[in-house]
């Protein structure tokens, strides 16, 4: 049985990998009875104004956010975690603050990733390595003529067209998951709280435990175990972090008390939310917040 709540914060659209558009998913959240949803994209915000239509014509209060991947690289943790990061709806219409967003979110993907990895890679394993398996640098260029929206796939092109190698060992040890040159996409963290405090952001860690969730699904994806979640967990509290997403479907109940017992600790609100992409693996209507729950969170916003 779907259960019952007043809020769901944190949920997708095609804006990002979601299925369904901004109308479609606020529909569905009029249908089961939801009083506020968050529009919650990964790392865009570009959905956001077309929610807002969308609430007014079913008369759901929507919640402004973007789902922002901060990204790590640990000796004990290569990766993303993500941070919840919503805002005032009247922000929309700030250019400054619009144009701000995204070109701190752009750090982490795009162009200047692409850049980020290339730099990486010529540090680990270009003529001046040690290692000195490239017979010279790797270029931007490399890449950039093979596509604007480069994957794993377009750099393995480079080496063997560009750099001449075929093997492909040499090659999974210089852009695999294990080399010492891999950069996950996203931010640093510094960068996104440097924003975050100077427009006075609401940030809350998302899904904190999903990734040690026992069950089968999409909740946990490639998330990192409770245990590093935890090691890391004190830079986001330094950083200024706000609230924990302690109601989730990938959390169960150890979970879900081990993250209200961190909020008291750390004194932070306590949020929740589907992460709908779907309507069948990740649906809507499945985490969220009671209306008192909601005040606290619409307090700490404004």
């Amino acid at each position: 049985m779907v259960q019952k709540i007043f809020a769901d914060l944190h949920n997708h659209t095609r804006a990002s990998d979601g299925d369904f558009t901004p109308e479609q998913l606020i529909k569905q959240a009029k249908t089961l009875g939801i009083k506020a949803i968050g529009i919650t994209d990964h790392d865009t915000l570009k959905g956001l104004e077309n929610a807002l239509l969308a609430g007014k014509k079913y008369e759901i209060e929507v919640i402004c956010g973007v789902e922002v991947s901060i990204r790590f690289k640990r000796s004990y943790f290569t990766g993303t975690l993500h941070l919840l990061c919503y805002f005032r709806t009247d922000r929309l219409l700030d250019d400054l603050f619009v144009k701000g967003f995204h070109d701190v979110l752009a750090r982490g993907r795009g162009e200047q990733l692409v850049r980020l990895r290339v730099d990486e890679i010529n540090k680990n394993f270009g003529p001046k390595s040690n290692a000195q398996i490239l017979k010279r640098d790797l270029a931007y260029e490399d890449i950039a003529t093979l596509s604007q929206n480069a994957t794993r796939r377009h750099f393995a092109i480079a080496l063997k067209e560009s750099l001449g190698i075929i093997d492909k060992g040499i090659i999974n040890a210089i852009i695999g998951n294990d080399s010492p040159s891999y950069l996950p996409s996203g931010v640093e963290l510094d960068k996104v709280f440097d924003f975050i405090r100077k427009n006075q952001l609401l940030a809350v860690l998302a899904h904190p435990a999903a990734g040690s969730f026992p069950g089968k699904g999409h909740y946990k994806e490639v998330l990192p175990s409770l245990e590093i979640v935890e090691r890391i967990l004190p830079e986001f509290i330094n950083a200024g972090i706000h609230g924990l997403e302690v109601y989730y479907p990938g959390h169960i109940k150890e979970h879900q008390d081990l993250m209200t017992s961190w909020a008291k600790k750390y004194h932070l609100i306590m949020t929740g939310g589907s992460d709908c992409h779907d309507g069948i693996e990740r649906p809507l209507g499945v985490k969220g917040i009671s209306e008192s729950e909601f005040k606290v969170f619409k307090e700490a916003l404004a």
